[in-house]
């Protein structure tokens, strides 16, 4: 598996991942150290999926067209 298969398979969802639980950790009332560093995590998730996310997919090889080599009718 190539590193942009990867980067679009796990990277990319692990980041979202991250920065929804940065917003649960947030909005919880019961568990303070969450409460602090929820912003921490947004904030880590945030940077983690802007940089996964302009690393571009892999180039699809192109595919051969049945008719390209006959005469236009």
């Amino acid at each position: 598996m190539s590193f942009r298969r990867l980067n679009r398979k796990y990277l990319v969802p692990g980041a979202q991942t991250v920065m929804i639980l940065g917003i649960v950790a947030l909005c919880q009332p019961w568990n303070l150290f969450l409460h602090r560093y929820g912003v921490t995590i947004t904030l880590i998730g945030l940077v983690a999926f802007l940089i996964t996310s302009h690393i571009p997919p892999e180039a699809e090889a192109p595919e051969e067209d049945a008719h390209e080599g006959r005469l236009a009718e």
